[in-house]
């Protein structure tokens, strides 16, 4: 995966738009459908729980299956960007010990990884306004630019494999 700069401002209205659109369709969705099971299974018990649970399953799969057939839409380019950022970002979350270990060693792949890593996560963190710790990051950053400096590696944030990790 490759780092883009998005709108930031775009990004957040069209999560937003699609955020609470999922919330109205599936508010929708799951009473019209346990409303019309309900209607068509009647219980002489007067517990429906089933049947809304069942509305509620439905709306989400209906729902889920909209999102994924309109991935590639143009109004969902950013939000998928970050979607799939913080896919790709878990991915070497779930390794990044052993991604550490490796760039400690000298690993360059490792390094670019890494660089990816905190790259993406500066990105992430900025669109989300979540910048708590972007000084820890700077200062982690700062490390590995030294470390790299020290086997004559300029960091490249493009040369992350996605397929290294499945080495470690």
């Amino acid at each position: 995966m490759q780092l883009q700069e998005i709108n930031k401002q775009r990004y957040r209205k069209h999560l937003n738009i699609i955020i609470v659109a999922a919330i109205v369709v599936l508010s929708i969705l799951s009473l019209s459908i346990s409303q019309s099971l309900i209607a068509l299974f009647p219980s002489e018990q007067g517990s429906h729980f089933h049947w809304n649970l069942i509305g509620v399953i439905c709306g989400s799969l209906i729902i889920g299956f909209v999102l994924k057939h309109n991935r590639e839409h143009t109004f969902m380019t950013e939000v998928m960007y970050v979607w799939d950022l913080k896919q790709a970002l878990n991915q070497v979350t779930r390794k990044l010990q052993k991604v550490k270990n490796a760039v400690d060693q000298g690993d360059v792949s490792a390094m670019h990884t890494l660089y990816f890593y905190y790259s993406g996560n500066r990105q992430l963190w900025l669109l989300d306004d979540n910048t708590i710790t972007l000084d820890d990051l700077a200062i982690w950053q700062a490390e590995l630019e030294v470390k790299a400096k020290s086997v004559n590696l300029i960091l490249n944030a493009s040369l992350h494999d996605p397929l290294y990790l499945r080495t470690l």
